[in-house]
C-alpha cells in the first residue's frame, strides 16, 4: 500500500492551506506505515490522529468559505462532512473489531484528497485571493460575491 506523497501538484499557493495539506499527507503516511507493520492498534491510533487533524483542517476551510461568501450548505462543505462521517464510521468499525480494511480505505482517501486539493481547495484558495481574504486575521480587503456561492469554489463546477 502506498501513501500519498506531497508534491508540488498539491500546492494551492495559500500558505495556511498548503501547510495543513502537508500535515494531512504526513498523517496519512503515518497510518500507512503502521498498517504496513501490521500493527492494528498503532494503525487505529494513527487513523484517529488523522481524523482529529481532518476535523480541524476542514473546519478552517469551512469557516473561510463562510467568511468569503459561500452558502453554509455549499457542495465543498458537504463533501467535507461526508468524508468526515466516513472516516468516523471506518474508525468506529475498526475499533469494534469489524474487518474494516484500513489498507483499502487509506489509499482511497489519498486518491480522494489529491483530487479534492487540486479542484475544490485550489478553487477556494483562488477565491480567497480574489476577495483579499486573510485567513490569519479573518478579514476581507476586497469585494465579496454579490450572491452566496453554492458551488465548491473550483472553476469546474460553476
Amino acid at each position: 500500500m502506498s501513501a500519498l506523497v506531497w508534491t508540488e501538484a498539491l500546492r494551492v499557493n495559500q500558505p495556511q492551506m498548503d501547510r495543513t495539506h502537508q500535515e494531512f499527507v504526513e498523517l496519512l503516511a503515518d497510518v500507512s506505515r503502521a498498517l504496513q507493520e501490521a500493527d492494528g492498534d498503532a494503525g487505529h491510533a494513527a487513523f484517529e490522529r488523522l481524523l482529529e487533524h481532518t476535523v480541524e483542517h476542514f473546519g478552517h476551510e469551512d469557516r473561510w468559505m463562510q467568511a468569503t461568501g459561500f452558502s453554509p450548505d455549499n457542495c465543498h462543505s458537504r463533501q467535507h462532512a461526508m468524508v468526515l462521517q466516513t472516516m468516523r464510521d471506518v474508525l468506529r468499525l475498526a475499533r469494534e473489531g469489524h474487518p474494516v480494511p484500513l489498507g483499502t480505505v487509506v489509499p482511497e482517501l489519498g486518491r480522494w484528497f489529491f483530487m479534492h486539493a487540486q479542484t475544490m481547495d485550489a478553487g477556494l484558495a483562488s477565491h480567497m485571493a480574489e476577495t483579499g481574504f486573510d485567513p490569519v486575521s479573518g478579514t476581507v480587503s476586497g469585494a465579496l460575491p454579490d450572491t452566496v456561492l453554492t458551488h465548491c469554489g473550483s472553476a469546474g463546477c460553476r
